[in-house]
């Protein structure tokens, strides 16, 4: 079950408005990064929301993967996207994969602002112990 899940907050996107609305172009680009990264998708979910008072309706795409997932959020009203990408490391070691999948998606939305963060999902650490309910 070890594998590296990153995220990012992405703020003030410079990129083209269909990336933050268009349900079907954000799957095509999503579905593209995970193939050229070199991983496999198996599932894939594009739901555009409607426009409300606020603003344009965003977006999530969701793409399953052999080797887990990727999502993406979009807030178009705001600009902003969010991004978690999930790597298991089970047969092999996905990382890279996973890292180079989020930098495509980066460059994509060329945000102004991004937090990112890193974990290491499934890792075994002596100092940590489980209490039973």
């Amino acid at each position: 079950m070890q594998g590296l899940h990153l995220t990012a907050d992405l703020h003030g996107c410079r990129c083209a408005p269909e990336w933050l609305l268009d349900p079907a172009a954000l799957g095509r680009a999503c579905t593209d990064a995970v193939r050229t990264a070199g991983l496999q998708p198996v599932g894939q979910l594009f739901h555009g929301f409607p426009a409300t008072d606020q603003g344009p309706g965003g977006v999530t795409a969701t793409v399953l993967l052999a080797e887990s997932h990727l999502c993406v959020h979009t807030w178009p009203e705001q600009r902003a996207v969010t991004l978690d990408v999930y790597v298991c490391n089970f047969g092999a070691d996905h990382s890279g994969k996973a890292r180079a999948l989020m930098e495509a998606l980066l460059a994509l939305f060329d945000p102004a602002r991004v937090q990112r963060h890193a974990l290491q999902r499934g890792a075994v650490d002596a100092a940590v112990v489980e209490v039973a309910a």
